[in-house]
């Protein structure tokens, strides 16, 4: 009966090797401007996140309550490759209207861990 479940916990370093493996050496200060810049669509990150991340937010448009993004501040946040994977889909699709690239999701992620 050993552990049948594909989904482990995992640190938010243990997200952000891959996305480095794929993509190259990620850049927390590009991370950050990353976060806070519009990209073509009306919401950057930060509309909804705010920065710092590190508080409870309201969803810019719902109103609902977002718990910080930083894992500092939300030590869950990033421990879900599927969860992680899931909100880098739908928020880089509210953001940019495309998919992240890996160096964008490294880049962010690596500059979210820097944030106390």
């Amino acid at each position: 009966m050993g552990m049948a479940l594909a989904v482990s916990a995992v640190t938010p370093q243990d997200l952000l090797k891959p996305y480095e493996a794929q993509s190259g050496k990620a850049n927390s200060a590009r991370g950050e401007q990353f976060f806070n810049t519009k990209h073509g669509k009306e919401w950057s990150c930060a509309s909804c996140h705010e920065n710092p991340p590190n508080q409870d937010t309201k969803h810019i448009v719902t109103g609902k309550v977002i718990k910080p993004l930083a894992p500092s501040a939300n030590p869950a946040r990033f421990t879900d490759e599927v969860k992680a994977e899931k909100w880098f889909k739908r928020n880089c699709n509210d953001v940019l209207g495309r998919d992240c690239t890996t160096q964008e999701k490294a880049d962010v992620l690596s500059w979210l861990m820097t944030i106390k």
